[in-house]
């Protein structure tokens, strides 16, 4: 995936409880596929990997990986792991023997909020990384964020997601609802968005 990662949740929820987790884990699954255009890989953060730790915090992470089963079970997706064993395929083998997730995660699903926030500020100012967001998730219109620390190249680019995520928000509409013979709106909708991927990766723009 070329280095990108996706983080969530990391503005709006302060501590989910399991159900809420696994919604995010599903909504995040959808936003990769519609505006990264990447097939999400899942893991489901904690200081926890395969029951290495008991802890009621670990429970949640558990559980939350398990209701997302049920709610998508075709979703690529495993936890409770550290991030290691998500992202580092030696250590991954290591920690989570069997595991498709494991050492190959492109979504980072963080147990509460401040681990969320925390680990993106770190990674984009220690690390150099490009981040843009936060795009937020289960709203019928696209609507996103900005922190007060942004720039106005962040600010373009989040204008560029925002108009991206319209475009998958009407063609799925489109789909959904009008008939056959609007196809051709579709193609037309559908080429729009691939033209806007390719200017991003172009851009060099991350999520």
């Amino acid at each position: 995936d070329d280095g990108l990662m996706i983080f969530a949740d990391c503005a709006v929820l302060p501590n989910p409880n399991a159900q809420e987790l696994a919604q995010i884990a599903v909504s995040t699954a959808k936003t990769a596929r519609d505006i990264a255009g990447i097939e999400p890989r899942i893991a489901m953060l904690s200081f926890s990997t395969k029951g290495s730790a008991s802890h009621e915090m670990v429970d949640k992470v558990r559980e939350a990986t398990r209701i997302a089963k049920e709610m998508e079970p075709d979703l690529k997706i495993d936890g409770e792991m550290q991030t290691d064993a998500a992202i580092v395929p030696l250590v991954g083998a290591s920690k989570a023997p069997g595991s498709e997730i494991a050492g190959h995660a492109n979504v980072l699903v963080f147990p509460s909020l401040e681990v969320g926030n925390i680990a993106y500020k770190l990674v984009q100012r220690l690390a150099g990384a490009d981040a843009v967001g936060p795009i937020l998730q289960g709203i019928a219109a696209p609507v996103n964020d900005l922190s007060r620390g942004c720039s106005v190249d962040d600010i373009y680019k989040m204008v560029l997601i925002a108009s991206f995520s319209f475009i998958a928000v009407l063609g799925n509409l489109i789909r959904e609802y009008l008939p056959f013979n609007l196809l051709f709106v579709i193609f037309v909708i559908n080429v729009g968005a691939v033209l806007i991927r390719i200017y991003l990766n172009n851009k060099n723009v991350g999520y």
